[in-house]
C-alpha cells in the first residue's frame, strides 16, 4: 500500500482496529482516546468530530492543535521498520501512533505509554 493511499484513508476506518486491538488486552475505547488526545492534542468532542466526519489521515494529522513535544520519546520499530528513521514526517506520525496502541494493547502502564515522568 502506497503511502498517498494510506494518508487518504479515513482515520474513522481505522478507529475501530486500534481499540478492538486494545480491547482484546483488557484496554478501553477511553485509553485509546487517551492515547490518541495525548498525541495530537484534540479534545474528546474533536476527535469524535473527525471520526464521524470521516477525515483522512492526512487531514487528521495536519488539523491537530498542538502534537505533544514529548511524541519524538515514542521510538522502535512498528512493521519491521524503526520510527526514528522514517523519512516522511506524516508516516512518522501514524506509526507513532501505530506504536502508542500497539505499547496499550501489551499492557504497559498508561504513565509509560504517554511518556510521563513517575511520580
Amino acid at each position: 500500500m502506497t503511502n498517498q493511499r494510506i494518508y487518504a484513508m479515513s482515520f474513522a476506518s481505522v478507529y475501530p482496529h486500534y481499540v478492538a486491538k486494545a480491547g482484546k488486552k483488557g484496554r478501553t475505547k477511553s485509553e485509546v482516546d487517551a492515547v490518541i488526545l495525548w498525541l495530537t492534542g484534540y479534545a474528546q468532542a474533536d476527535l469524535e468530530r473527525h471520526l464521524d466526519a470521516g477525515t483522512d489521515f492526512a487531514s487528521f494529522f495536519a488539523g491537530a492543535p498542538c502534537m505533544n513535544p514529548n511524541r519524538t520519546l515514542v521510538t522502535g520499530t512498528i512493521c519491521g521498520v524503526r520510527i526514528e528513521e522514517i523519512a516522511e514526517p506524516l508516516m512518522q506520525e501514524i506509526r507513532r501512533l501505530d506504536k502508542l496502541v500497539d505499547e496499550l494493547a501489551k499492557g504497559r502502564p498508561m504513565e509509560k505509554v504517554l511518556r510521563k515522568p513517575a511520580p
